[in-house]
């Protein structure tokens, strides 16, 4: 299981260019489900995002949560965070998730980070736009496989 973090000050998805889904500050999480990723590769990722402390308090320093800002999240399923470019130019995504198995995850990851933050989604499978207005930047890549975290 992969995942992009993105601090943000707003951000939306547009399928068939009408917006499905905005927040204001907040995070956009980019989300990678890989084939055997378990419940419990999600539960790791998602109390390290509600956790991590990559807001800045009064001094300036990144010391609060999505939770103690009150920001917002938006989830975005991205299978291409998988991919394999190891042969040739063309990228694989075979060991992403079959999309059947990748919806019911990521349905499961939103509802658990709703216990920190309002929850905004894509829509799965769809050809999105998605637009951010990126804060920092910060970027953060969290990874967990067979139920540890990576990185």
């Amino acid at each position: 299981m992969k995942v992009v973090i993105q601090r943000v000050r707003s951000a939306n998805v547009a399928v068939d260019e009408q917006i499905v889904s905005e927040i204001g500050n907040g995070i956009v999480l980019l989300w990678g489900v890989k084939k055997g990723d378990s419940f419990e590769d999600a539960d790791n990722i998602i109390n390290k995002i509600g956790n991590l402390r990559i807001f800045s308090d009064d001094s300036n320093k990144m010391n609060k949560s999505i939770k103690e800002i009150e920001g917002e999240i938006l989830l975005v399923s991205q299978f291409t965070l998988l991919a394999n470019t190891s042969k040739g130019n063309r990228p694989s995504f075979i060991d992403a998730e079959t999309p059947d198995l990748a919806a019911e995850m990521i349905k499961y990851c939103a509802n658990k980070l709703s216990k920190f933050s309002t929850v905004k989604e894509g829509i799965f499978g769809a050809n999105m736009k998605v637009s951010i207005e990126n804060d920092g930047p910060v970027t953060i890549v969290l990874e967990s496989e067979n139920g540890k975290l990576q990185n």
